[in-house]
């Protein structure tokens, strides 16, 4: 039987939805019906944020210790219900249950404790000449977050907000959304106070803009596509609100000619395909020298080979399907536009894998001979699509990685860390990871160009929701 959900969280207590309109949220592994949420109202939205502004005053006056052991107390129970949520989310978005559990809930569980621990080791006031620095909350925050890592993207938000003193209305991808409801369960039972965190599901286009557009907003902390944060850009400009954006990628992954290719290109592949490929920071251009393009391809094909889907709950691949079938349609259309414009396919292509005609499952493609102007090196697909353009020079490489809208992640493989760090600092993306640097839950993330305004994650995600106010004195 499908989950039902009928009430949202607003004030400190579950409120029936005013409406019947209801989304559907399928199970990636089977393409059947996994739960409903309700649609939201614009009406629903303004009690939200009517309530998280009537809240903010004692919030933000609370002591750095009260919020950091309310953070401390979400992170113990998100750890407790670890096996539950993990599922939860491996049904919604296709992550496999294994990695579900260590990514999917892990990096949230850490990310509620780090900002426990950061609220109470945080320098909130500080001499500076005749004047005292004092470092106050934004106010009241929007979240609006993505379904791909969905817990994590919530996390990453709303942990920092409530650590920094904001209040906080949370908007959940409809698309995958249960996990949002769990979280929520968590804070009603930690006791958190009535209106500083609240939570409701509902389309962009309708509960999304009457949230960012509310005037007791302060600040919109949004991540998603590059259209849609450009459209948050837009109506928090009229009331000149903080806005905080985390948007699309098309990162490159350069393999240098004195790189170990065995390990390059197979733990580039992975990276490609993590999520089955629904990263924001997936390294989905390969850059390879020339010389070595075939050397590349083979190896390529064995990796992706060994990466066969699989049902993300009873299977035991590292590889899972896509969320919806409209996402298993976007990506099969750039598989077509590859073939269409030149690019040689490798493996993979439009068909679905042998024996998963149910679900929302895509071959794991790659594409060689590459250009840089073609769709697939260009615009974000989101999914399991890797793109490997080959170089003549180093200083080819460097321009074709930096010639793109975005700048979010990179990745460099070379004989040397000191080679690969080198090249590294040429690349303009938020972050990159030399011979294979594992991901960093502390440090800040973002991007450059259209990638996104501000950074996420430790200190410097923390520091987004807070204010400097100067006061001076003789």
């Amino acid at each position: 039987m499908s989950i039902v959900r009928e009430s949202f969280y607003i004030n400190g207590a579950w409120v029936t939805a005013r409406s019947t309109e209801t989304f559907a949220v399928t199970d990636s592994g089977t393409g059947e019906l996994y739960a409903t949420v309700p649609a939201g109202t614009v009406e629903e939205a303004a009690l939200a944020v009517e309530a998280a502004a009537a809240a903010f005053p004692a919030w933000a006056q609370t002591s750095p210790k009260e919020r950091a052991d309310f953070l401390q107390r979400i992170s113990e129970k998100l750890a407790e219900r670890a096996d539950d949520i993990a599922l939860t989310i491996a049904h919604e978005v296709g992550m496999p249950l294994m990695l579900s559990k260590g990514i999917q809930l892990g990096l949230p569980t850490m990310t509620f404790a780090d900002n426990a621990q950061r609220a109470m080791e945080f320098t909130w006031e500080e001499e500076v000449g005749n004047s005292i620095l004092v470092r106050e909350p934004a106010g009241v925050v929007v979240a609006i977050t993505p379904w791909n890592y969905p817990l994590h993207q919530i996390a990453n938000k709303v942990a920092a907000a409530l650590a920094a003193g904001c209040t906080v209305v949370l908007k959940p991808s409809e698309v995958a959304p249960i996990n949002a409801f769990q979280l929520t369960e968590i804070i009603d039972e930690v006791g958190l106070p009535r209106g500083v965190f609240n939570m409701l599901t509902g389309a962009g286009p309708v509960v999304g803009e009457a949230l960012v557009a509310h005037p007791k907003v302060d600040m919109i902390s949004f991540t998603g596509s590059t259209r849609a944060g450009k459209r948050v850009m837009e109506l928090a400009a009229r009331d000149v609100k903080r806005v905080s954006l985390e948007l699309g990628g098309k990162s490159a992954n350069l393999i240098l000619e004195d790189a170990d290719f065995s390990r390059a290109i197979g733990d580039g592949v992975f990276k490609c395909y993590l999520n089955s490929g629904q990263t924001c920071s997936a390294l989905t251009r390969m850059l390879v020298p020339r010389s070595r393009l075939a050397e590349a391809e083979e190896i390529a094909a064995a990796a992706a080979a060994g990466l066969a889907p699989a049902d993300p709950v009873t299977g035991s691949s590292l590889l899972g399907p896509l969320v919806s079938v409209a996402q298993v349609e976007r990506v099969r259309d750039y598989i077509r536009s590859g073939l269409d414009e030149g690019a040689r396919l490798v493996c993979g292509g439009v068909e679905a894998p042998d024996g998963l005609e149910k679900g929302h499952y895509v071959a794991p493609t790659v594409f060689s001979d590459v250009r840089n102007d073609m769709r697939i090196a260009r615009e974000e697909i989101f999914g399991p699509v890797l793109s490997i353009i080959p170089y003549d020079t180093e200083e080819e490489a460097i321009a074709i990685a930096n010639d793109s809208t975005y700048g979010l992640a990179g990745g460099v493989w070379a004989g040397s860390d000191e080679k690969a760090l080198e090249v590294a600092r040429k690349l303009r993306t938020g972050q990159v990871e030399i011979n294979g640097g594992a991901f960093n839950v502390v440090a800040p993330f973002g991007g450059y160009k259209q990638s996104g305004i501000g950074r996420e994650l430790g200190q410097y995600g923390f520091e987004e929701f807070l204010e400097v106010k100067a006061i001076q004195h003789r």
